[in-house]
């Protein structure tokens, strides 16, 4: 058989049979891509801003007006909207900033219009903001709402199975050429955004209906997203989580892009997202990853768990992997700070926000683990003598590399050998003698938080034992 080089890593699968894969992953924990097919461990987090309350933080946005580089983000924890200028400030109860009905897991999926920021709790009266930022008033004649979105020069409120709009070009008139449309179909509306130029009602029984001004258009499915937290947006394209999966959206029909890891999201074993996670699992677009934070699960084929899991989906790459975060988080912000770059915080169901840190090394003080393990079985399902390995990293770095050879699958059957430490760069592992087997797992691990590690590729030598 001779050398079996990979120097083109993929992300996560644990959908395909592993028997017809080439390259990819089982496990890809606390990592990043780094060059095309290779691997990094990921940044930690620090804290973002002052602590305010306990309560769990159930929204997060940012609101900028105008061109004259103001902008404000704002959290919703404990029925209060704090804001904080130009995102360095400290958090401050916003005027008229008190919402009984923000409580635990409540969202809000704000609009902008005429340099004006609408929010609501479904239940109290919508709220707007001027080019201030900091006070609220009530937006008269607007019904209760949670869900806005600016479209043809209007804004829109879903509520119950309607949805009405303000006045064009003027969204403070909820009375004037202001009316509303009903959204058919069961249930009641949980969400609303613009694709492809058009205006998407998405209600929670999963039925999509898009709305061009004129015509009110059914979407013909029920795979619309049952968290109305998890919605993302990457240009024109929108990604959320509903109970079969996670899904893209570009102006047509849901397509489903999650099935590499579909045993994440459920599985044989019942520990993929747990049920209550789909109605409210909080998500976001940041750069070119998308980011669902789907607390604790295990898939069923190599049977690991991860804690406070996010699944982490690339864009460009078309590829999946997964952080373990040492707190769960509830919200999620991704902005552009005062110098033009993109920041991605959240929150958590303790109060505290945090920030992701290129810098950081740590979760807040917290080591982060990194696991990647993959598997070779060199084409052919006969035992193999396994006599070389050789692994590429950066220099100095302290990844620990370990190996298991087996005839099945089966978790209990991997007997770990450790290889070694990746400090030289370059990994060569001479197999004892004996070392047959049909398939060869490895894993690399780091918790180390001086020098994180970069993985290149393998290379590896190994002979067919004919029969």
């Amino acid at each position: 058989m001779g050398i079996i080089r990979q120097t083109s890593i993929g992300g996560i699968n644990v959908k395909s049979n592993p028997l017809g894969t080439s390259g990819e992953l089982l496990r890809a924990v606390n990592v990043d891509p780094y060059h095309v097919g290779a691997w990094k461990r990921r940044p930690g987090f620090i804290p973002y801003l002052n602590a305010v309350d306990t309560a769990s933080v159930s929204c997060m946005f940012n609101f900028r007006p105008g061109y004259d580089g103001r902008f404000w983000n704002y959290r919703i924890s404990g029925g209060t909207v704090y804001y904080s200028t130009k995102g360095t400030g400290n958090w401050t109860i916003c005027g008229m900033g008190t919402f009984g009905q923000f409580g635990v897991g409540a969202f809000c999926s704000p609009a902008i219009s005429e340099e004006r920021l609408f929010i609501g709790d479904g239940t109290a009266i919508t709220r707007d903001t001027g080019n201030t930022g900091t006070s609220f008033g009530a937006a008269v004649e607007a019904p209760p709402s949670r869900f806005f979105s600016q479209f043809q020069n209007r804004i829109w409120a879903g509520y119950e199975y309607l949805a009405a709009y303000s006045n064009v070009g003027t969204p403070t008139d909820w009375g004037n050429d202001s009316s509303s449309i009903s959204i058919p179909g069961a249930g009641y509306v949980n969400q609303m955004f613009k694709s492809n130029d058009r205006l998407v009602f998405c209600k929670d029984s999963g039925e999509m209906f898009r709305y061009d001004g004129d015509s009110l258009v059914d979407c013909a499915t029920t795979m619309g997203p049952s968290s109305p937290q998890s919605l993302g947006t990457i240009e024109d394209y929108r990604f959320y989580l509903n109970r079969l999966g996670i899904w893209g959206y570009g102006g047509g029909k849901p397509q489903l892009i999650s099935n590499k890891i579909e045993k994440q999201i459920y599985n044989d074993s019942g520990l993929g997202i747990a049920g209550t996670a789909f109605s409210n699992a909080p998500g976001i677009a940041h750069r070119y990853d998308y980011l669902l934070s789907v607390g604790s699960i295990q898939e069923d084929l190599t049977s690991e768990g991860i804690n406070n899991a996010l699944i982490l989906y690339d864009y460009r790459l078309n590829l999946f992997r997964n952080y373990s975060l040492a707190t769960r988080p509830t919200a999620f912000l991704s902005y552009a700070d005062a110098s033009g770059n993109q920041q991605l915080s959240f929150g958590d169901g303790s109060g505290k926000c945090y920030q992701m840190a290129g810098t950081a090394t740590t979760d807040n003080g917290t080591a982060i683990t990194a696991y990647i393990e993959g598997f070779v079985h060199g084409d052919t399902f006969l035992e193999k003598k396994w006599n070389w390995l050789r692994m590429m990293f950066n220099p100095g770095c302290q990844a620990v590399i370990q190996v298991a050879i087996t005839d099945t699958f089966t978790k209990a059957n991997k007997q770990w050998q450790t290889v070694g430490q990746a400090q030289n760069g370059v990994v060569e592992y001479g197999f004892p003698s004996g070392s047959r087997g049909r398939f060869l797992f490895y894993k690399i691990s780091d918790s180390s938080i001086t020098t994180p590690f970069e993985w290149y590729g393998y290379e590896i030598d190994a002979e067919v034992i004919k029969r």
